[in-house]
């Protein structure tokens, strides 16, 4: 098999049963540090590419901005062509933007963040709560259940290095109409849900998206952004965790999980859906 061109997408060398040797497709994974103000913040594996947008909507996710206009230069480290280059993002905050050290020193990952790192021993769910409040439901937001089972649908139109690789999850921010705002693929469920903020947050579409599409299962991790972009739905296609479903409930999102077709469960504030 050729090498392809396709962003985010090599290929490696493979043994088939019969002996013969191909290349195989596969999903890059390398590490990105995002450093802020040069000072190292969370390391993740990720797949290269919109590293701008996975920092700003990790940074956003965690509240240490709550607007573009909080963010001053994102940048990879370095000089293109150096050891490394574009493994490391260093992002400043806009002038007088202060920081307050608590939520950073609860944002600080020494270790490398995975897609399953779950709650990762940090703030609960009380905390977040207190951070991002909780999503009102007033009647006015009822999606048709059709839309909601076309999510994963519009997902997969998509998903080009999954198709390649079969190795990558996705994420996308779909309105009320059926619109697909933002989009992205990524190693890490995690990864590729900030991305999706990131570029809503740029896009000054924040508020807008009402279906947050997600490819794999649904851990905490995964309501917790959904919760912070004040996104009131999430649609995934795989399971949820018993500590998704309990903050969703609590948080003011509707969690659907295993949306099949037409077939989907939904677990929390089911008004939404009608």
């Amino acid at each position: 098999m050729a090498s392809s061109n396709q962003p985010g997408v090599t290929d490696r060398e493979l043994e088939r049963e019969d002996g013969l040797l191909e290349r195989d497709r596969v999903a890059i994974e390398e590490p990105l540090e995002i450093r802020l103000a040069g000072d190292p913040l969370a390391v993740t594996m990720r797949t290269p590419g919109d590293d701008r947008f996975l920092a700003a909507g990790f940074l956003f996710a965690e509240g240490i901005v709550g607007a573009l206009e909080d963010l001053g230069g994102v940048a990879h480290c370095g000089r293109p062509g150096d050891d490394g280059y574009g493994n490391t993002i260093d992002v400043h905050l806009a002038p007088g933007v202060a920081l307050a050290p608590s939520l950073l020193e609860g944002t600080r990952r020494g270790t490398l963040t995975t897609a399953s790192c779950g709650v990762c021993g940090r703030r609960s769910i009380d905390d977040l709560l207190a951070r991002v409040g909780v999503l009102p439901h007033d009647g006015e937001l009822v999606i048709p259940r059709a839309l909601l089972a076309s999510a994963p649908g519009l997902l997969a139109h998509h998903q080009p290095r999954f198709a390649h690789t079969g190795g990558v999850h996705a994420a996308a921010a779909i309105t009320r109409e059926g619109t697909v705002l933002a989009h992205a693929e990524d190693v890490g469920r995690h990864n590729a849900v900030d991305k999706v903020v990131g570029q809503l947050l740029y896009q000054g579409a924040l508020g807008a998206p009402a279906i947050l599409a997600v490819s794999g299962r649904v851990s905490f991790e995964i309501v917790q952004k959904a919760a912070a972009a004040r996104i009131p739905i999430v649609a995934a296609v795989s399971a949820p965790t018993s500590l998704a479903i309990d903050l969703a409930e609590r948080a003011g999102v509707t969690l659907a999980a295993f949306v099949r077709g037409a077939r989907m469960n939904l677990y929390t504030h089911r008004a939404r859906v009608g």
